[in-house]
């Protein structure tokens, strides 16, 4: 039994719009960031907290996923129910900025009772970011390339992860854990910065036909 496959690839099939790229290279700045923290944040509970245990690491990250799974559903049924995208747009942002002030925070950060204040603002944070940015992105893929800008984010943000994750650790190593959340909330800021510079790629100018009504699969590409 023969089994022919015939692959062909032309470039002009993964041309990427510039609002794709925009918020690829947003997405990359925030996940970035945060990639600096990640691999340390147990190392840094334990050792700069008083009286902090490995059990905190672990109540810290129930309450952060704990609230962020809840929080970001009422912002995806808000975003839903309005029409058009400033609502998408001002809570991307406003989830940007709210990450940049709880990642500095980190550093003010002296019990256990400010850790997970700390960490219940990352969490509200993350969940405006995440349906909002999703919302966008997902209203403004490539036609035909819907699966590719999915995965070109995804790869993109894979491999700044696993670069930052040995970085973060380096810095921290260095420049001590202080260096690190003060990067962090840095490339937070810069990815609501850099979004803040092109509003008019998230909000045009309304077009003859009306602007995009839901966030349903059907307006994807429009």
């Amino acid at each position: 039994m023969k089994l022919n496959i015939k692959l062909s690839f032309n470039l002009k099939d993964f041309k990427i719009s510039r609002l794709i790229r925009f918020f690829v290279i947003a997405d990359l700045l925030f996940w970035g960031g945060w990639g600096f923290i990640t691999p340390v944040f147990a190392l840094f509970v334990v050792q700069r907290i008083a009286g902090a245990t490995i059990l905190t690491v672990g109540i810290a990250s129930t309450i952060y996923w704990i609230t962020k799974a809840i929080f970001q559903m009422p912002v995806a049924l808000y975003l839903d129910r309005h029409d058009g995208e400033r609502d998408d747009f001002h809570a991307l942002v406003s989830g940007l900025i709210l990450a940049g002030f709880a990642a500095i925070s980190f550093v003010l950060v002296k019990t256990t009772a400010e850790l997970y204040f700390v960490v219940f603002l990352q969490a509200l944070s993350f969940g405006l970011y995440t349906p909002s940015w999703s919302a966008i992105f997902s209203r403004h893929l490539d036609k035909k390339n819907y699966a590719f800008d999915w995965s070109l984010d995804s790869t993109a943000v894979g491999i700044v992860l696993g670069i930052t994750a040995t970085i973060g650790s380096v810095i921290a190593a260095v420049f001590g854990f202080n260096a690190i959340f003060v990067s962090a909330s840095i490339l937070s800021f810069s990815s609501a910065i850099l979004l803040l510079f092109v509003p008019d790629l998230i909000l045009p100018v309304a077009k003859e036909e009306g602007p995009i009504l839901d966030h349903g699969p059907g307006n994807i590409g429009k």
